[in-house]
């Protein structure tokens, strides 16, 4: 008995030696590279931390629902202004007003008592006679080829922020030629009379307020006299009903 045992536990000796040198050996040999999965949102990738071309996430990112695909980003130097900024409306250049237009203190000879307003339609000046043989002048804008008018009238009536009621001609004459205009509109900065209206007599003229003042200075028309909006508020202030106005 004894004599089978020796050789059973040598050979047993023998295979546990070897078996140990083997893993030993192993544990120093190359590894095969790691083959990494293109699909970069895989979660066991973001462990990888700081490897190259890697990005750590914080948990909060994790969370969130991750995109497959990212656009790469432009380069700085390809962000221009027009980029970084937001679309603007295309602005029209409107031309400016001529500063001869602008309200200024004159000398006026005229047989017209202070407080009167003359309206000059040729040179397109509205005075409010002075004292002293001086007047304030304003630029005004005239009526057009065709709605020239002259006469004498009263102010019979004052509104701020006015609404507007196109006369039934002007409505139809509009739309003869493809423009068609409302019946009504409420006063305020869209409003043609502008910020202040004086009506003169019976007629349907008026002085008033523009909301475009580049027209100050030209005939432009359907008769009434346009004043810049700044300019026929002085003039509201400084006049009453009853004052008598003069086109010539």
């Amino acid at each position: 008995m004894k004599r089978f045992l020796f050789p059973l536990l040598g050979a047993a000796a023998v295979l546990a030696a070897a078996a140990t040198s083997s893993s030993a050996n192993d544990r120093y040999a190359d590894r095969p590279p790691v083959v990494v999965s293109p699909d970069l949102s895989a979660p066991w990738v973001l462990q990888l931390g700081h490897a190259p071309g890697i990005v750590r996430q914080n948990r909060q990112d994790l969370q969130k629902p991750q995109r497959r695909y990212h656009r790469q980003a432009q380069p700085a130097r390809l962000h221009t202004a027009a980029m970084q900024a937001p679309a603007k409306k295309r602005m029209i250049a409107r031309p400016q007003i001529n500063p001869i237009y602008l309200p200024q203190e004159v000398a006026y000879d005229s047989p017209h008592k202070p407080g009167t307003i003359v309206i000059d339609t040729r040179e397109n000046f509205l005075y409010l006679v002075e004292t002293n043989g001086k007047a304030r002048r304003y630029g005004v804008g005239t009526g057009k080829p065709g709605f020239e008018w002259a006469g004498k009238h009263k102010i019979t009536q004052k509104r701020v922020w006015p609404e507007w009621r196109p006369p039934a001609e002007m409505i139809s004459r509009e739309a003869a030629n493809g423009r068609y205009l409302p019946t009504y509109v409420a006063g305020g900065v869209e409003n043609p009379l502008g910020a202040r209206a004086l009506y003169l007599g019976s007629t349907l003229y008026r002085i008033h307020g523009t909301n475009q003042p580049w027209t100050i200075g030209g005939a432009v028309s359907s008769g009434c006299i346009r004043m810049r909006n700044e300019d026929v508020v002085d003039l509201y202030e400084r006049v009453n009903v009853g004052t008598t106005v003069v086109v010539i």
